[in-house]
């Protein structure tokens, strides 16, 4: 299973949206991970969570998309494998 959080900027910096998923929102992204594996009865499933930034330049036709496979491990007090 995985769990994807997209963030996005107007900028040229890449790595701003990845930053801003700090341990409090890896935090919050963890206990909703968990509840809805909790809710599908899917909790002996291994889980991991991906980071998609995208970031646009005003001056430029496309974004720049990064993926981040495994971008950080379950935080907080119920930690699931990734």
């Amino acid at each position: 299973m995985v769990f994807v959080e997209v963030r996005s900027t107007g900028g040229d910096d890449p790595l701003r949206p990845a930053l801003s998923v700090d341990q409090e929102k890896q935090r919050r992204l963890t206990d909703l991970a968990l509840y809805y594996l909790r809710q599908h009865r899917l909790l002996d499933c291994m889980a991991r969570f991906d980071v998609l930034a995208i970031s646009w330049p005003p001056d430029k036709r496309e974004p720049a998309i990064v993926h981040y496979r495994q971008a950080f491990e379950a935080v907080g007090r119920f930690q699931m494998y990734s």
